[in-house]
């Protein structure tokens, strides 16, 4: 069954939020790649580059909870309308660095932490706004189509910010992710005000204390964040990428070992129409990262480059149907007045967990070789989706065959 896109059609508030969505994800990808490009450009240093990692990650960790509190306080247009607003600042701050005789890197750490800050308001309103514009028995398909938004924009927004990069410079560049965010407030502002029906006005901390009370009390929930975190952590295998390629041709076949997830994921997001039949959604999360695992464990084993670059492919897929297993689980499940602060700590598993799996495979790697980093984080991720399941039974036996309480 192919993708069920009749939400576009049924849902006019959403077709706002989807389509402005779209285009300011493919700026951010954009500047993803041209980001760290002018930071090796300025340093021809590898070591400054991830550094800008760390740097993003500090201040998402605090702001991912606060993010979430005030999706839940606030109208969570205007959170996304405001977080858009100062992105696309950011943006135009990067343009105009850009253009100075002498660009600052210290200007640019800086920018790229408070984007990233801002996305930690960003990502829980947009998350928990979502289900608010739809109806219960169409979660499903909104779970596809987020999805399918999210690897177009891999697929495509690197592979646009090289040729980008490579005809009308960097600046131009910049100002393009600038005016994506620009479109995309334009199609907010046609958004109704989004109202959230809460229990007061708590404090941030009680907010967040409430948050994680809850997400301790919902064994489904917490097997889908740890789930999610031990694939990440140990079958995340991007910064190993060159000297894969290294092993394999050099840099012509480094960008397909980049593209093949989010291709994988691109043929998953197109045949999902049959997701929405899945009430097993612990199982289904479960059995996806497992197959993610056995994807990546073959990557690194297999000597033949285009079998391994297969095998890639199929972890981009079982990656793709399991984040929307989640996305569906969490939207059928959570509570309103909750979805901002439960998007937040999704968010902190989704971002924090490839992060700190670029880490960990490179420490193996710089131990053990490549070949062993790859293959041991595919079968630590397999252990680590069975011990989830042995220690939350809940999670694995879950049915999502009830709607949220409103």
């Amino acid at each position: 069954m192919l993708i069920d896109i009749s939400p576009l059609f049924k849902y006019k508030q959403y077709r706002y939020l989807y389509f402005g969505q779209t285009i300011s994800t493919l700026g951010s990808m954009i500047t993803y790649v041209a980001l760290p490009y002018q930071i090796y450009q300025l340093t021809h240093s590898s070591l400054a580059v991830g550094l800008m990692g760390t740097v993003e990650l500090a201040p998402l960790l605090i702001t991912s909870f606060l993010g979430g509190h005030y999706a839940d306080q606030l109208d969570r247009r205007k959170v996304l309308l405001y977080s858009e607003f100062g992105l696309c600042l950011g943006s135009i701050t990067l343009v105009l660095n850009s253009l100075a005789a002498h660009p600052s890197l210290t200007l640019l750490y800086c920018v790229a932490a408070a984007m990233s800050a801002l996305n930690g308001f960003h990502r829980p309103a947009l998350e928990s706004l979502t289900p608010r514009l739809v109806k219960a028995e169409d979660l499903h398909s909104i779970s596809a189509l987020t999805t399918l938004k999210g690897v177009t924009g891999t697929v495509v927004g690197p592979a646009l910010a090289g040729l980008l990069l490579g005809t009308i410079g960097l600046s131009a560049t910049f100002m393009i992710d600038a005016l994506t965010y620009g479109l995309s407030i334009l199609a907010l502002s046609q958004l109704k005000d989004i109202s959230v029906r809460s229990e007061g006005n708590s404090s941030p901390i009680e907010g967040i204390k409430e948050g994680l009370r809850y997400a301790w009390s919902r064994p489904e929930l917490l097997g889908s964040y740890l789930i999610d975190f031990v694939a990440m952590i140990f079958g995340m295998p991007m910064a190993l990428f060159p000297a894969f390629a290294d092993n394999h041709g050099g840099t012509k076949v480094l960008g397909l070992l980049y593209a093949a997830p989010s291709i994988g994921a691109v043929m998953a997001t197109l045949a999902s129409g049959w997701t929405g039949k899945v009430q097993r959604l612990g199982a289904a999360i479960a059995v996806s990262a497992v197959v993610w695992g056995i994807g990546i464990t073959l990557f690194g084993s297999l000597p033949n480059f285009w079998a391994a670059l297969a095998f890639l492919g199929l972890a981009g897929i079982a990656d793709a149907f399991s984040g929307m297993f989640r996305m569906t689980l969490w939207n059928r499940t959570i509570p309103d007045r909750l979805r901002g602060r439960m998007a937040g700590l999704e968010m902190l598993s989704y971002m924090s967990g490839p992060l700190l799996g670029n880490a960990e495979s490179g420490l193996v790697a710089a131990a053990f070789g490549t070949q062993a980093s790859i293959v041991s984080g595919g079968i630590l991720c397999i252990v680590g989706v069975a011990l989830c399941i042995v220690l939350l039974p809940a999670f694995w036996k879950f049915r999502a065959n009830f709607s949220p309480e409103s």
